[in-house]
C-alpha cells in the first residue's frame, strides 16, 4: 500500500486534530490519523512507516496557505491527506465571514500545486462533511456543497485520490443513529473516526 520508510502527512482542522501534542510528533490524537497509524504498524511492522498530524483546530482553507511551507513543504511527505472546509463554512454562519467557491477553491489550489512542485507526495483529498444531528446543521449545507465542490473539482483536476466522506456518512447513517458518528454534527466520535480510517485505507488500496 504505502512504500517503506515513507511518511504520511495529515492536514486539515480540529477534526484531524483530534486533540494531538504539538510538541510531539508521536502523539497523534484519537482521531483518525492515530488509528491508520496503529493500522500500518501493526500490519507493516517492518516498513517502519512515518506518520505525522499536523491538523490544528478552528483552521480554515487561509490558515493552511499561511503554514503550508513550515507544515507540510519542508516536512517533505510522501504521501499528504488533506481534510478542509467545515469551519470556511462555520464562520460564514457564525462570524459572517464568507469564503465563497472560488476563493476556497484557488486557496486550495495553492497548496495542491506548492506540494505537486515541490515534493514527491501522493495526495489524497477528503470532502469536509456534515452529520445531520439537528436542523441547524443542516442548513450549513447551504454554503458546505460549494467547499465539497471545490474539493471534487480539484481531485478531477489534478487526478487526486478522492474520499468523499459526507456521502459515506449519509449513506452510513441509514443504518445508525446519527449520533453514533457525531455528538455535534462536525467532530466524530470515536466511532466516527473509525469509519473515516477505514474508507481512507480502502481509498488508498483501489
Amino acid at each position: 500500500m504505502f512504500k517503506d520508510n515513507c511518511l504520511i502527512l495529515f492536514q486539515g482542522d480540529s477534526i484531524t486534530d483530534a486533540d494531538r501534542d504539538r510538541n510531539d510528533d508521536t502523539k497523534l490524537g484519537f482521531g483518525y490519523p492515530a488509528i491508520i497509524k496503529s493500522f500500518l504498524e501493526n500490519t507493516y511492522p517492518k516498513s517502519n512507516i512515518k506518520v505525522i498530524n499536523r491538523g490544528i483546530g478552528g483552521n480554515r482553507s487561509i490558515d493552511l496557505v499561511e503554514r503550508w511551507q513550515k507544515d507540510c513543504i519542508e516536512l517533505k511527505p510522501d504521501y499528504l491527506s488533506i481534510l478542509i472546509g467545515v469551519n470556511d463554512t462555520w464562520r460564514s454562519y457564525d462570524a459572517n465571514e464568507h469564503t465563497n467557491y472560488d476563493i476556497f477553491k484557488n486557496r486550495c489550489k495553492e497548496i495542491i500545486e506548492d506540494t505537486l512542485n515541490k515534493t514527491n507526495a501522493e495526495i489524497i483529498l477528503i470532502s469536509p462533511f456534515l452529520i445531520d444531528i439537528s436542523p441547524g446543521i443542516t442548513k450549513m449545507r447551504q454554503d458546505l456543497v460549494l467547499k465539497q465542490k471545490a474539493i471534487r473539482d480539484l481531485a478531477f483536476e489534478y487526478d487526486l485520490r478522492f474520499l468523499d466522506m459526507d456521502l459515506a456518512f449519509k449513506a452510513a447513517t441509514q443504518f445508525k443513529d446519527c449520533k453514533f458518528f457525531s455528538e455535534d454534527g462536525v467532530h466524530p466520535t470515536v466511532d466516527g473516526h473509525e469509519f473515516i480510517a477505514k474508507l481512507w485505507l480502502d481509498t488508498w488500496n483501489n
